[in-house]
């Protein structure tokens, strides 16, 4: 069988189906007439006269990396949906022609760079009839490392990459008619070669220029002509009309091929983007790519005009350069005019607090959502802007004043889909009208509406006027065609530019799919937004998203993706964060790992739980803390002081590869102690947890709770935390191995927590580290062996309480390990 066969499943679309089958109908010979035969850089490339690449040999090791008995057109053809191979190819003056069935012939120009060679389609036969041309796919041996979204495949010795030169040119295959590329992690998928997987959806990985094959991989590209409206499936829509878009349909179709040893793959890609003139975003003059700081931890916080001098200190004080303003920045999402409660006066007001953060040292940004508009935004109302995204159309089959609540239309399709419907809003004229639900049966109605929706005028219509259904989110907000995304990006570029911001986070950037573009759509409004910033911005900029394309790979600085919102501190979406810092590394993005939101309550112990896994991903965060909190908190200082430390030597690159190995292991802990301005200790920490409850018993029966603890450091006196759950508690006991016992002289009210940490010095704490109490106290006896210890805790309950318990958390500490600041 064709071993081609392993790139993508029969059972999968009808055009892969036909795309197999003439792809195994061609022959398979690497022995015909070489027409390319070119050294650039470290790679040798073949092409024969069949249109095929042949040969892709690593130049200094004579190595070959073709997957061979298997067939990689240079580019092919899909004409009515039937994938159509070159029949032959010729070469001249750097020209090749590439001749197909039915006199089709298409001209790419082939050019050899320094590091690369590119190859532009600039003119084919028939070209109002192709709809899609595609590069390769390429089918290689490598299987070691797939930069999937990026678009490389590289081994310990060798790299070889695809690089998409323009916007249409998408990186990837056209696995969907939506143009919306496969998102699982390959890595956890049994069948590799599988492009649509049932997966969880718990990734946003990108399946696109790079792919798995079971015995190797591949590299691939494709544009496609959106010349004509085409309808496709996607965002739980079996129908949504794709509008014509004029970009030249697939003439202009461009990529750049290349190979490299695999420790320079990153620099010959920025080589690349210089000279192609693709995006080439810096952090103080250096490309983003290689800058440390790309991977900075920012502070997110709600700053106005007025309290801009309090949030730039609090970003000072957390050792930390970037201040994103998280609150209502705008007015409404659309426009993007800000927010006069916050700035009122306006622009000028904004370009202020940038002034005054730079003259700190630090840098600010804001929150973008996107293409989302929401329905009292000028886009929407008094009058509808006809650039809303739109489902599709239909017509008024009757005519109907300004107060009919049923509309008569001629066909129901683009209407009745209610899985992703959350506004039902359609468009007639200058109007906006929602419905509750469509007739079962001819004629087609909809039902229950209300007319002049969103403050818009109601007014009467005639039979035969179009009717548009919009297309929205479920954020209830609409979305924009392609015109409107690139005005928006436009107005958000010149926000930056008047001011100075420095950071933007692209959210919702899957909303752009709205533009019947795909993953095409995605990176339209960042490439807008970046095209029209001035110079001075480009050269320190980050730019970060929750997702990403192959071609937005050019533009942001990284992927940041992780939210606080679900759980507790250390358990919200922790395993995708971890789980992300694989993907971001084999496709050359910096490490983040997403939110995480400081509270009243936060404990310094959760909180040098994230910055250890933070510095052993080598992995920049996000902490959203707003300056009330920060007030609440009794720990703000010293979790402050830690942010500043741990961030310091981690940019710095100061812990040691096997720190930051011990550091990424989730069953353990760490703390970093201040020695002097250059050196600090790091310590690992042996802690457990157990929950002592009230108990009913016979008389005379044991009480106390038990906890069997593995002390892994030397002997030490024993670290404590006892925290009162549902209940006061009172005559606390801890006894260690049976023999050393001490009665703690204190009482416990509930949500009060007690803390040891060593000296003489007992402290009582309420719910957010505030200082209740400090008491004097001796605990040299509560010294733990190391190896097996038991532990006993015993109390009074002041209530009978099921819940009504006491959690202590027993912590001891590893050797001291120097760790010195790197200059």
């Amino acid at each position: 069988m064709h071993r081609f066969l392993n790139l993508i499943k029969l059972k999968q679309l009808p055009l892969i189906i036909l795309f197999l089958a003439s792809f195994i109908a061609v022959s398979c010979s690497s022995d015909q007439t070489k027409i390319v035969d070119k050294t650039v850089g470290s790679l040798t490339l073949t092409i024969n006269d069949k249109g095929s690449v042949v040969n892709l040999i690593d130049a200094t090791t004579g190595k070959d990396y073709i997957l061979k008995d298997t067939l990689a057109p240079l580019m092919s053809i899909r004409v009515n949906n039937k994938m159509i191979y070159p029949k032959y190819a010729t070469i001249e003056n750097g020209i090749i022609n590439l001749t197909f069935e039915n006199d089709v012939v298409a001209e790419v120009k082939m050019e050899e760079k320094e590091t690369h060679l590119t190859f532009e389609l600039i003119s084919i036969t028939n070209n109002e009839n192709i709809e899609l041309i595609v590069w390769g796919p390429f089918p290689t041996t490598i299987q070691k490392t797939i930069s999937e979204t990026v678009g490389v495949v590289r081994d310990d010795d060798f790299a070889i990459g695809i690089q998409a030169l323009n916007l249409k040119t998408l990186g990837g295959y056209p696995w969907n008619e939506s143009d919306r590329m496969p998102e699982f992690d390959f890595v956890r998928e049994a069948e590799t070669d599988n492009m649509h997987p049932e997966s969880d959806g718990s990734v946003l990985y990108r399946i696109e220029a790079a792919a798995p094959l079971q015995n190797g991989s591949s590299l691939q590209a494709y544009t496609r002509n959106r010349t004509t409206q085409r309808i496709y499936s996607d965002v739980d829509h079996d129908m949504i009309v794709a509008p014509p878009y004029d970009d030249g349909g697939v003439i202009g179709s461009k990529i750049a091929f290349f190979g490299s040893p695999e420790p320079k793959t990153l620099e010959t890609i920025g080589a690349i983007e210089i000279a192609e003139g693709l995006p080439h975003p810096m952090i103080d003059g250096e490309w983003v790519k290689t800058n440390p700081n790309a991977a900075a931890a920012y502070l997110i916080t709600n700053f106005t005009e007025e309290t801009v001098d309090e949030a730039i200190a609090l970003t000072k004080k957390a050792g930390l350069k970037y201040l994103y303003h998280y609150g209502k920045t705008f007015e409404t999402w659309g426009q993007f005019e800000l927010y006069k409660g916050e700035f009122p006066n306006g622009i000028e007001g904004l370009k202020e607090c940038v002034d005054k953060a730079a003259e700190e040292g630090v840098y600010l940004g804001t929150h973008f959502l996107s293409n989302f508009i929401q329905t009292d935004d000028a886009y929407v109302t008094p009058i509808p802007d006809e650039r809303l995204a739109k489902v599709g159309s239909s017509t008024l089959v009757d005519d109907i004043d300004e107060t009919a609540s049923t509309i008569t239309i001629e066909s129901p399709e683009f209407f009745n889909q209610m899985k992703n419907n959350n506004l039902k809003t359609v468009m007639i004229g200058e109007e906006l009208i929602r419905y509750g639900s469509v007739s079962e049966a001819s004629p087609w109605q909809l039902l229950d509406c209300q007319r002049g929706a969103f403050d818009t005028k109601a007014s009467s219509h005639q039979s035969g006027e179009k009717i548009s259904k919009l297309l929205d989110h479920g954020y209830k907000v609409f979305l924009s065609d392609a015109d409107l995304t690139k005005e928006m990006s436009v107005t958000m570029a010149n926000l930056y530019n008047q001011t100075g911001l420095r950071q933007i986070s692209f959210d919702g950037l899957e909303g752009n799919r709205s533009t019947g573009l795909g993953s095409y759509g995605e990176s339209l409004m960042p490439y807008t937004w970046y095209t029209n910033l001035s110079d001075d911005l480009k050269n320190h900029l980050i730019i970060d998203a929750s997702r990403t394309t192959h071609f937005f790979w050019h533009i942001y600085s990284r992927m940041n993706w992780g939210e606080p919102w679900y759980a507790g501190f250390r358990e919200s979406q922790t395993e995708y964060r971890f789980n992300n810092q694989a993907y971001f590394q084999r496709n050359f993005m910096p490490g983040m790992l997403g939110w995480f939101k400081m509270t009243p309550e936060t404990s310094v112990e959760d909180m040098e739980w994230m910055l250890a896994k933070s510095a052993g991903y080598d992995a920049g965060y996000a902490l959203v803390a707003d300056l009330e909190t920060v007030d609440q908190n009794g720990n703000s200082d010293k979790i402050l002081e830690l942010i500043g430390d741990w961030e310091k030597l981690r940019i710095s690159n100061s812990f040691t590869e096997t720190q930051k190995e011990a550091m990424r292991n989730s069953d353990k802990e760490f703390t970093l102690k201040n020695i002097n301005g250059s050196e600090w200790n790091l310590q690992e920490v042996y802690s457990e947890i157990y929950v002592h409850e009230k108990k009913i018993r016979q008389p005379g029966e044991p009480l106390y709770s038990t906890l069997e603890f593995n002390n892994l450091g030397k002997e030490q006196v024993v670290h404590f935390t006892m925290t009162a759950m549902s209940c006061d508690v009172s005559a606390i006991t801890l006894e260690i191995n049976g023999y050393k016992k001490v009665e703690l002289p204190v009482s416990i009210k509930e949500g009060q927590t007690l803390k040891y940490t060593g000296g003489k010095e007992l402290v009582l704490y309420d719910a957010n580290w505030q200082i209740i109490r400090k008491y004097e106290i001796d605990l040299s006896d509560l010294k733990i062996n190391q190896g097996e210890n038991v532990i006993t805790a015993d109390s009074n309950f002041d209530r009978a309480d099921k819940d009504a318990s006491l959690k202590v958390e027993i912590r001891t500490y590893g050797e001291e390990q120097k760790v010195v600041l790197k200059s």
